[in-house]
């Protein structure tokens, strides 16, 4: 009965802890009407180290006595140049300013403005500008969304009017410069945007006198601000390569002294380009077109420090590490992938070497120095993403050699990890080492998750603000480690137990990760949720032995389709305003406007898969696999063999990995992720059955002669054994551990792949041929050298 109702009762709890973990969302308030009027002043480049008691004395007070947040200025071209980013602010959403550019540089815009009444402006090129947005790019903007979801606004300065101009190209009301008293001009519409300049280059003494005058010209807008009105600031754009994180600081009622967030990041004190159209036009208490925008509402929340300098070194300091994450990630993950491949070429031959001999010719085997020590460095290379990450815990970005700083703080932690995963209590077992990783990689992720994620954000193996991609809960990298971590633990808890228990501890622990990784309080990935569910199930239906037969598919299968459809349901009855990434995407299906999406996808996953170093370490992972450890001297299939809770793990990992890659367009980023724990691991056991493959286990006197000849737990026992999916009639025995070893010599008791015990006589003990070839020459053992034949547990069946 409970063989029959287990498959339906698992599945049931794996797809209630997921919608349960994507479905509860914080309780929050939807942003109203605060403001009469909005002022949205940019300047192009400012960052926070520009902004001091001094240089700006106005944005100072302005900061002191409204909101603050660093700016991420993502647009449709890399870097945002000015014109890009006024751009993007009319648009709501990621656009660019089509022409050709050179790459990585940021050449003056040529952007003609006409005044043919002297009242308003027109852009000629505008129509074209839109035509670049709809039909080139794969975000659907529409330049001027902005303006035309008011009735009149005012833009003052170049780039004002390229993101107040309408689709067509008309700017309602317009000033080439900022008029000495602005009263009039800014009173005369809702919705007023002001370029207030533009602070270049990196001389400290260029940017300061820029920064002034730009802070000169804030004052007069201040002094002029219609009554009951918000004043946006906001360091629109970069102005070369690379991309930085910029000023945003929102002064008026209900904006008083706290950190800038939105929706979209989800992060306090970080706030995107693409939510200042939204912000505007919810303080106007105007609706937004949902289809066109992109980004969410601003909202000032508390818990910013009360001295005004320390709360902006925050964002100065988040500038920083964002900046020198971008020059030490690459270089990480390109060493850290070039390491893998020369291990893994390394471990070949010692896969070949390792099966002991039991005859008298045969390869030497490897020294147990050399074993040793290629053992430690598949430890340290499975636990490198961990210890990368535990390295944001120092400020390592502050110096000035920033990514020599990180390697050494990287190579602390990793040498400390490694001694205490071989100082561990059990590694000297098959599988001790690999429970001891699989347990320190889920404890450093899953505690950096649940303390706020903050050791990702801007962490060379985590994400960063300036790619405008993710803000808060875990990355791409995270998630694959994470996943990895968490099904490895599971399957090495599971080998622990009764095997009918095995499924129901999968699913505990696994269920526990899906949790973690999709509850919008913690990991806030519902995508990398569904992709966790679809490995889990198949870890769950595979944990207690056989194969992966249909009816076990199936119920995987349904799992994770009753968890996507369950959470599509509910999450296309919230609010526009509030649904996550499956049901903007379900609800731009049904608009017609999904395309977009999947083109998107398609493109980030070509991109990422041609350029992501992780593409290297996921191939290399898949080669040594196939070609190597799966191979009949590799050593993996009877690793899966002896611990089918193990091969369940790792065929979960490999699924949800995929899957969660591929469908938020990371390609083989986080199977690479993955792959860089879960393979050395792999590589480490499989040495370590072969290097016990040909002991024998003797049984006790005693047990002997109650079984007598024949034995009675030979025969169908085991996990291969029985039935077609494996289940023999000991299914309820404890885990598959041989008998204890004895002092007979009649018998002798070997450990079969399944885990069960099978009777065999000892073997005869071989013999060499004599001088005239067809002579038998003496037995092994004996005093020509050869190796004794040894009567000693087998290691490989003691899950340690």
């Amino acid at each position: 009965m409970w063989r029959r109702i287990a498959p339906i009762l698992l599945t049931l709890v794996v797809v209630v802890l997921g919608i349960t973990a994507l479905t509860v969302r914080p309780d929050r308030e939807a942003p109203g009407r605060t403001a009469d009027f909005v002022v949205l002043a940019g300047v192009a480049g400012l960052r926070w180290e520009d902004v001091d008691p001094q240089t700006t004395p106005t944005l100072w007070r302005m900061a002191q006595d409204g909101s603050i947040g660093s700016l991420s200025v993502r647009s449709a071209h890399r870097p945002t140049c000015p014109v890009d980013g006024w751009l993007t602010l009319g648009a709501g959403s990621y656009a660019a300013w089509n022409g050709s550019r050179q790459v990585g540089g940021c050449p003056p815009a040529q952007v003609t403005i006409e005044q043919p009444d002297g009242i308003g402006a027109n852009l000629p090129d505008q129509e074209s500008v839109v035509l670049h947005n709809q039909e080139r790019l794969p975000w659907g903007a529409v330049p001027g969304a902005l303006s035309e979801s008011v009735r009149c606004s005012v833009a003052v300065g170049p780039g004002a009017a390229v993101a107040a101009a309408r689709p067509f190209g008309r700017v309602d009301r317009y000033a080439s410069a900022l008029p000495a008293d602005p009263m009039d001009l800014l009173g005369s519409c809702v919705l007023s945007i002001v370029d207030l300049g533009t602070v270049a280059g990196e001389d400290k003494a260029a940017r300061a006198s820029a920064a002034r005058e730009a802070d000169a010209r804030l004052a007069r807008v201040l002094a002029a601000r219609p009554p009951r009105s918000l004043v946006l600031v906001a360091g629109v754009s970069d102005t070369d390569a690379p991309s930085r994180l910029h000023v945003a600081v929102a002064d008026g009622p209900g904006w008083e002294r706290g950190w800038l967030t939105s929706a979209s990041t989800g992060r306090e004190g970080y706030l995107q380009l693409v939510d200042l159209a939204p912000t505007a036009l919810t303080a106007l208490g105007r609706p937004m077109p949902q289809r066109l925008f992109l980004g969410r509402p601003a909202e000032s929340v508390g818990g910013r420090p009360a001295d005004l300098a320390a709360a902006i070194a925050e964002p100065a300091d988040a500038d920083r590490e964002a900046a020198a994450q971008r020059r030490v990630a690459d270089g990480f993950f390109t060493l850290l992938a070039g390491a893998q491949v020369l291990l893994a070429v390394a471990v070949l031959p010692l896969l070949r070497r390792a099966r002991r001999h039991a005859g008298p010719y045969g390869p030497e085997p490897v020294s147990p120095r050399v074993v040793a020590v290629v053992e430690l460095l598949l430890i340290a290379a499975a636990l490198a993403v961990p210890a990368a990450l535990l390295a944001d815990v120092v400020p390592w970005w502050r110096g000035e050699h920033a990514g020599v700083y990180f390697a050494g703080v990287t190579v602390l932690l990793l040498v400390a990890a490694t001694a205490v995963v071989r100082l561990a209590p059990g590694h000297a077992g098959t599988l001790g080492p690999l429970g001891a990783v699989a347990g320190l990689t889920t404890l450093t992720v899953g505690m950096d998750v649940l303390t706020g994620a903050r050791l990702q954000l801007n962490g060379v193996v985590g994400y960063s603000a300036l790619e405008g991609g993710r803000y808060a809960g875990l990355g791409t990298v995270g998630l694959g480690v994470f996943t990895a971590g968490a099904l490895l633990s599971a399957g090495w808890l599971a080998q622990r137990v009764r095997r009918s228990w095995r499924p129901p501890v999968m699913v505990a622990v696994g269920g526990a990760a899906v949790l973690v990784v999709g509850s919008p309080y913690l990991g806030a990935d519902p995508i990398g949720a569904i992709a966790l569910t679809a490995g889990l199930s198949v870890a769950a239906a595979i944990s207690a032995g056989g194969w992966l037969t249909i009816s076990r598919l199936a119920w995987a299968t349904m799992a994770g389709l009753a968890l996507t459809i369950g959470f599509a349901v509910l999450d296309l009855r919230r609010p526009a305003a509030e649904r996550g990434s499956l049901g903007r995407f379900l609800a731009a299906v049904g608009d017609g406007t999904g395309g977009l999406t999947v083109h998107r996808s398609s493109t980030a996953n070509f991109e990422t898969l041609v350029n992501s170093p992780l593409t290297v370490l996921a191939l290399a992972g898949a080669l040594l696999v196939w070609f190597a450890l799966l191979q009949p001297w590799g050593g993996l299939k009877r690793l899966f063999g002896i611990y089918p809770a193990m091969r369940a793990a790792m065929a979960g990992t490999a699924v949800a990995a995929v899957i969660g890659g591929v469908l938020a367009g990371d390609a083989l980023d986080v199977a690479g992720a993955a792959a860089a724990v879960v393979v050395p691991m792999a590589a480490l056991a499989a040495l370590r059955v072969l290097d016990h493959s040909t002991d024998r286990t003797q049984p006790d006197a005693g047990r002997q002669r109650d079984e007598g000849p024949g034995g009675s737990g030979g025969g169908s026992g085991g996990d291969t054994g029985g039935g077609p999916d494996g289940d023999g009639p000991d299914d309820d025995d404890g885990p598959d551990r041989p008998a204890p070893t004895g002092a007979g010599t009649g018998t002798a008791r070997t450990s079969d792949p399944g885990g069960g015990a099978a009777v065999a006589p000892t073997p005869p003990a071989p013999r060499s041929p004599g001088p005239a070839g067809g002579a038998q020459g003496p037995t092994a053992g004996s005093d020509v050298g050869q190796r004794a034949p040894v009567a000693r547990s087998s290691s490989e069946v003691t899950a340690s």
